[in-house]
């Protein structure tokens, strides 16, 4: 019988040790793979959503409501500024802003947000593809993300009429307007442009004042329940073949259009500066923020803020990993070091038949690795299995894709860390193992 075997054998005899010291290192394990597992994929949607945006303006209120409404959407907006107001940092040739884009909330559709902007937003911010039909052109068509139309199976051509506010209610369904028209699709990009439904500023107008809209033509009135004839429609035949170079010449033009809207209002602008050094671009929101009644927020300094709050916690669970992972290792010892004294004779036995210290010391080794190995891979399943329910739930809440079915490098470090603490673990039996004194042992 090889020592692998053997030492599988010695375990199973102690089962109630063998379980106790699997349990507690399989949720040391787990614990740190889930957060590091949790760390990533946030770090990526921060990452990704940050979209080289300096600044942040809109109407006053908490700056990181401002940040996360605007720039993430998972929060209601902190209001709504004029355009007259806003029209200074819309100029085309305002000597610090290269890039602003206005943003117009306030309804969704099955709790997805709809956007009224301009084409900079997906084009300029977040590289958006098109993979179906093509950008929206005209009030009240809208180009949706992949998440979007694949949670929802939405395809070209249907309509559906908008809810006020983020929450999916029929008591709050503008259905006295015309419906929004879906004219294009974008393709998976791992933003939050895949979560929004895009349109004009003027569409978000429409709904909410109500204005005289021509009825929804004969046959979409229950567009919304995506059951009419697609028929005209050719669904298939736009499909990465739509060229939108015109954006770069579009959103000027719409831009305008929105400052001569003096009267109107919309929810934020978002801001990239033309240079970063700029020492006047970097009192830019303090400046707006003394002198002006809005409200400018820097997304960087927010969610940093935002993370350093979450890392007190985040350092606490991992402190907490830590600790059940050294008393895993305690547990292993003890386990080890109890069985080692109930087989005193076996092992005496053992180098009478002619097994080498060397040999009975690479036994109890190998008990306190099969251990730290089993326990490593019920803990790395029992993270994963853990983020991808959580990735669920996250993703009913705020509409971001999360996934447990990932894995990373650091994994592969946590393993021979695990195998470090078997070791480590079993060190101290093995030696005693490995001195056994034949005579005495058997003598007494």
């Amino acid at each position: 019988m090889n020592i692998l075997s053997l030492s599988w054998k010695n375990l199973t005899n102690n089962a109630l040790s063998m379980l106790l010291s699997l349990v507690l290192f399989a949720l040391g394990v787990g614990l740190i793979s889930l957060l590091l597992l949790l760390n990533r994929q946030v770090d990526e949607k921060y990452d990704k959503n940050l979209a080289d945006i300096d600044l942040v303006i809109g109407a006053r209120g908490s700056p990181l409501q401002l940040i996360l409404c605007n720039m993430y959407h998972i929060d209601v907006p902190t209001g709504n500024i004029p355009i007259k107001a806003a029209r200074p940092f819309m100029n085309p040739k305002h000597p610090l802003i290269k890039l602003s884009i206005p943003l117009s909330l306030g309804d969704s559709y099955k709790s997805y947000r709809i956007v009224g902007t301009t084409y900079e937003l997906p084009d300029s911010l977040y590289n958006g593809v098109i993979a179906k039909g093509n950008l929206w052109q005209e009030d009240m068509e809208v180009t949706i993300g992949a998440a979007v139309a694949e949670d929802l199976q939405l395809k070209i051509g249907d309509t559906f009429f908008s809810s006020h506010g983020l929450i999916d209610d029929e008591l709050h369904i503008h259905d006295d307007v015309q419906p929004f028209k879906i004219v294009g699709i974008f393709a998976p990009g791992g933003t939050v442009l895949d979560q929004l439904i895009l349109t004009t500023p003027q569409s978000i107008w429409k709904v909410h004042e109500h204005v005289d809209a021509p009825p929804a033509p004969l046959g979409e009135e229950e567009g919304h329940e995506h059951d009419h004839d697609h028929a005209g429609h050719d669904h298939e035949g736009h499909d990465h073949d739509h060229e939108h170079d015109h954006d770069h010449e579009a959103a000027p033009q719409e831009r305008k259009a929105l400052m001569d809207e003096v009267d109107k209002e919309i929810t934020a602008l978002l801001i990239r500066y033309k240079s970063k050094t700029n020492f006047r671009s970097l009192s830019m929101g303090r400046n707006i923020n003394e002198n002006t009644d809005l409200q400018a927020a820097s997304p960087a300094w927010e969610m940093n803020q935002l993370f350093s709050m979450m890392g007190a916690g985040e350092q606490l669970l991992k402190m907490i990993a830590f600790i059940i992972i050294f008393v895993s290792g305690l547990s292993i010892f003890i386990s080890l070091f109890k069985s080692l004294r109930e087989r005193k004779k076996e092992l005496a036995l053992m180098r009478v038949m002619g097994a080498s210290r060397a040999k009975l010391f690479m036994l109890v080794i190998m008990e306190g690795l099969l251990l730290a190995v089993i326990g490593y891979l019920i803990g790395i399943t029992l993270s994963h299995i853990g983020m991808e329910l959580l990735a669920g739930v996250m993703k009913d809440s705020y509409r971001y894709s999360f996934t447990g079915w990932t894995f990373m490098k650091e994994e592969i470090y946590l393993f021979f860390g695990a195998l470090g603490i078997g070791f480590v673990a079993a060190l101290i039996p093995a030696i005693q193992a490995s001195g056994t004194d034949i005579s005495e042992t058997l003598s007494s």
